[in-house]
C-alpha cells in the first residue's frame, strides 16, 4: 500500500503563482518618472514621499484636533495571545463556528462528521460576509436584532477536518492518497465545507446572539447546481459533460470577499480556484494548457486536494481533470475550470433560487466587489481587485440604468467591464475590455465579448493595465465617494522600482490606494488617485498626514476594508501564516483590524485576534451597535511536526481541542455605536 499526502502551503502572498508574464508596466514603474529621483530606502521614508499624501486636487490632509476625531475607543496592543482582545468597554463573544448545525437533520458538531453532514453545517475557514435584516429590504434598513447571516467559506484545513480519522499519523498540512485514491467522503466532507452559509441569527434577552432554525438557512458548496448568466452562456468556453449547452455548473470554490447588490442580493466572488483543477494535455511531450487555463494557473500535476481521484470515480469528482479525452468538449471536463472565477449572486432570502455566475464581472482571482453609490435612472457601478501579484483593478458600468422598482441581477449581465491604468501625474484612466478596443481584436486573438471574458487578465495585459501589489478588498466613502483598496504585498519588487508610491524593495507590509472618479460620476473613464496610508513599521510608514505610524496604528498586509455609515474604514490585516511573529513581520503580532479617519488619517487598532489566523470579514447591524467579524483558520501557524507531537499554536475558540473558524459578535458595554 502506498500512503501519500500533498501539502496544502501558504507562502503569505496569496495561494496563485505568479502568472502575468506581459511587459505591462508595476505600478511602480508608472510612477517613477516622477520620483525614482527621490526614492525611499527600507529603513525610512524621504521627505518627497510627503507630496503623494494629497487629496485630488492638491489640497494637503486635513488634520483633525482630538475633539473632531471619529475613533472614540482606546487603541489595544499588539497581540500574540491565543485570544480575541478589544478595547476596554467591548465585549466579544462567538457564533457560527465550523461545524455548527444549520439546517437538514441539524447534525450536532463532531470531528467524525461525516461528508454528508457537512453539507448541513457551517462551513470552514470564514471569510467575506453580511447581515441581511429579516424584513428584506435595503441592506443597511430594518431589524438590528434578527436578520440572515450571509457568509463565505474560503478554503480548508485537512489536518482538522479530518482530523479524527488521522490521528496523528499524517501530515499536518495534507491531504491523503493511498494507492492513487482519495476517500471519496473524505473528498465529500472538503467539497462541503467549501461554498456559502446562509443562516439566521437573532438577539437573545440576555444580550447574545444564538443560530435560528428556519427553513432559508441554507448551505451553498461546490457541489451546489449553478446558473451561468451573462456574455459567457452557452458558448463552447464552458460547454461540458455536465452542460453540453454551457448553461449550467455545479458549485462555487475558494470563495473570498463578497459584495452586495443595490437590489439586496449576496455576490460570493471565486478568488484562488484555479488551484483545484488539473489539466494533463499533452502534446508532442509537453503540457498543453489553453491560455484560459495558464494564465489563471490550473495545475499540469494533481489538483490541491487531488479531488479527481476520489476512489468513487464520481461525476462530480472526475471533473477537477481538465485533460481533453477525445475531440469532443461535451464528453468531458476540458472547460470545467472556465466554469470558475466568477462573480456568483444569490437571493438570501428564497432557499429554491439557483444561484447565477455573472460572467460579465469578469475572471479572475476575485477578491470581492464594492459598488459606487446608486442614483436612480444612472448606471450601476462596481469595483472588484484580482488578488494576485502584479494584477489589475477593474470596474463594471451597466449598460441599462438602475429603477429601484425592477432592478435585478440582470442589471450585471450587460455593459462594460474596464481596467484601471494609473498614470504618472496622479491621474488614471479606465481601458474598457470590449470587442475592437484597446487592442482587443480577433487578429489579437479576442474574437467575441465572450473569450475577452473568460479570459480577463490576458485582455488586461493587452490593453495596457497597470500591474498592482495584490489588489484585494475594495471600499466606497459614503459620505464623498471616493473608492479605497487594499494592496497586501509584493516581495518580488525590485530595487530600481523603489519609489514614493511604492517605498519599498520587497514589499513586505502593502499600502492602501484610493482615487475619485471625474466629476465624482462613478461610471466616468478618468480619475484622480493618491495614497491613503503606507503600512510598516513605525521608521517605514506613513499616514494620510505624512507622519509615521505609531505602537497605536502599525499593521502590515491589509486586506478586508469596509467602512461604516458614519464614514468610519474599517482595516482588516493578513499577514500569511509562513510570516506571522517571525523576521520582518514580528512587530505586528497577530493579525488585526483597525479603523481609521478617512479626512485626519488618524488610525488606531481596534481588535487583535488568536494564534495563526487571519481577520477577515466585517459588518454591522443597521443601528450599529452590533458588529460582526471573522476569524480564519485559527492554529494554522502549526507544523507539521507539532501536528503529528498532538501540540498545536491554538485552541481557539474553546480554549481547548482542535482549532475552529468562527463569526465574532462585538458589542459595547453601554449600548452604544461601534468605534464611537
Amino acid at each position: 500500500m502506498t500512503d501519500r499526502t500533498i501539502a496544502v502551503h501558504d507562502d503569505g502572498e496569496g495561494d496563485e503563482p505568479v502568472c502575468n508574464s506581459s511587459a505591462n508596466p508595476t505600478f511602480a514603474g508608472i510612477v517613477q518618472t516622477r520620483l525614482s529621483r527621490r526614492g525611499a530606502l527600507l529603513g525610512g521614508l524621504t521627505a518627497a514621499l510627503g507630496a503623494m499624501f494629497v487629496q485630488p486636487g492638491g489640497a494637503p490632509a486635513r488634520a483633525a484636533t482630538p475633539s473632531e476625531t471619529m475613533l472614540g475607543f482606546a487603541a489595544v496592543p499588539v497581540s500574540e495571545t491565543d485570544t480575541i482582545v478589544v478595547p476596554p468597554g467591548y465585549t466579544a463573544r462567538v457564533i457560527a463556528a465550523w461545524g455548527e448545525p444549520i439546517t437538514g437533520t441539524m447534525p450536532a458538531f463532531s470531528l467524525a462528521n461525516t461528508g454528508a453532514e457537512q453539507g448541513m453545517q457551517i462551513g470552514q475557514h470564514h471569510d467575506g460576509m453580511h447581515f441581511f435584516p429579516i424584513e428584506g429590504r435595503s441592506p443597511y434598513e430594518g431589524s438590528s436584532t434578527d436578520g440572515l447571516l450571509v457568509m463565505n467559506h474560503e478554503y480548508i484545513e485537512p489536518r482538522f477536518l479530518h482530523a479524527s480519522m488521522r490521528g496523528g499519523r499524517f501530515s499536518a498540512s495534507a491531504v491523503r492518497i493511498v494507492d492513487g485514491k482519495r476517500d471519496s467522503d473524505e473528498v465529500l466532507k472538503e467539497l462541503n465545507a467549501h461554498g456559502v452559509a446562509v443562516v439566521r441569527i437573532a438577539r437573545q434577552a440576555d444580550g447574545t446572539w444564538a443560530i435560528q432554525r428556519d427553513p432559508r438557512n441554507r448551505r451553498i458548496t461546490g457541489l451546489t447546481p449553478m446558473e451561468i448568466g451573462g456574455p459567457v452562456r452557452g458558448t463552447p468556453f464552458v460547454r461540458t459533460k455536465y452542460s453540453p449547452d454551457g448553461t449550467r455548473t455545479r458549485g462555487t470554490l475558494n470563495n473570498c470577499a463578497h459584495g452586495v447588490t443595490p437590489w439586496n442580493t449576496y455576490l460570493t466572488c471565486e478568488e484562488n480556484w484555479a488551484g483545484y483543477f488539473r489539466n494533463g494535455t499533452v502534446v508532442d511531450q509537453k503540457p498543453d494548457l489553453p491560455r484560459e487555463h495558464a494564465r489563471y494557473g490550473v495545475r499540469t500535476e494533481r489538483s490541491r486536494y487531488a479531488w479527481e481521484l476520489a476512489a468513487s470515480g464520481a461525476d462530480e469528482f472526475v471533473r477537477f481533470d481538465a485533460t481533453k479525452r477525445g475531440s469532443d468538449p461535451t464528453q468531458d471536463y476540458r472547460n470545467e475550470p472556465n466554469a470558475f472565477g466568477w462573480v456568483v449572486e444569490i437571493d438570501p432570502f428564497d432557499p429554491n433560487s439557483v444561484p447565477v455566475k455573472r460572467t460579465h464581472l469578469g475572471r479572475f482571482a476575485h477578491e470581492g466587489v464594492v459598488f459606487g453609490p446608486v442614483t436612480e435612472g444612472k448606471p450601476v457601478v462596481a469595483y472588484a481587485g484580482d488578488d494576485a501579484i502584479n494584477e489589475y483593478i477593474y470596474k463594471f458600468v451597466s449598460a441599462k440604468p438602475y429603477h429601484a422598482a425592477t432592478a435585478n441581477g440582470s442589471l450585471l449581465d450587460e455593459g462594460t467591464l474596464y481596467v484601471a491604468k494609473f498614470n504618472d501625474d496622479g491621474s488614471g484612466e479606465w481601458l474598457a475590455l470590449a470587442p475592437g478596443q484597446n487592442g482587443l481584436t480577433p487578429e489579437n486573438g479576442f474574437g467575441s465579448l465572450a473569450e475577452i471574458l473568460v479570459n480577463t487578465r490576458a485582455a488586461a495585459d493587452r490593453a495596457g493595465a497597470t500591474k498592482m501589489d495584490r489588489p484585494e478588498w475594495g471600499a466606497v466613502d459614503p459620505r464623498d465617494g471616493r473608492v479605497y483598496f487594499t494592496l497586501t504585498n509584493n516581495s518580488r519588487r525590485e530595487e530600481t522600482q523603489v519609489n514614493a508610491a511604492n517605498p519599498r524593495a520587497r514589499n513586505l507590509f502593502g499600502h492602501i490606494i484610493r482615487w475619485r472618479e471625474n466629476g465624482d460620476d462613478h461610471a466616468a473613464t478618468r480619475f484622480t488617485w493618491d495614497l491613503f496610508v503606507i503600512a510598516g513599521p513605525e521608521d517605514s510608514s506613513r499616514d494620510l498626514a505624512g507622519r509615521p505610524l505609531t505602537a497605536d496604528s502599525i499593521f502590515a498586509c491589509p486586506d478586508g476594508l469596509w467602512f461604516d455609515a458614519a464614514g468610519r474604514l474599517w482595516i482588516q490585516t493578513d499577514i500569511g501564516e509562513s510570516a506571522m511573529n517571525r523576521g520582518p513581520l514580528a512587530p505586528f503580532g497577530n493579525n488585526a483590524m483597525l479603523a481609521a479617519d478617512p479626512v485626519s488619517g488618524e488610525i488606531r487598532r481596534f481588535l487583535t485576534g488568536p494564534m495563526g489566523q487571519e481577520i477577515t470579514g466585517v459588518v454591522t447591524t443597521p443601528d450599529r451597535r452590533t458588529m460582526f467579524i471573522n476569524v480564519q483558520h485559527p492554529g494554522a501557524t502549526t507544523s507539521a511536526e507539532d501536528f503529528e507531537a498532538g501540540k498545536l499554536t491554538s485552541h481557539w475558540p474553546n480554549g481547548e481541542g482542535y482549532p475552529r473558524s468562527a463569526t465574532v459578535v462585538i458589542t459595547k458595554d453601554d449600548g452604544g455605536v461601534i468605534g464611537t
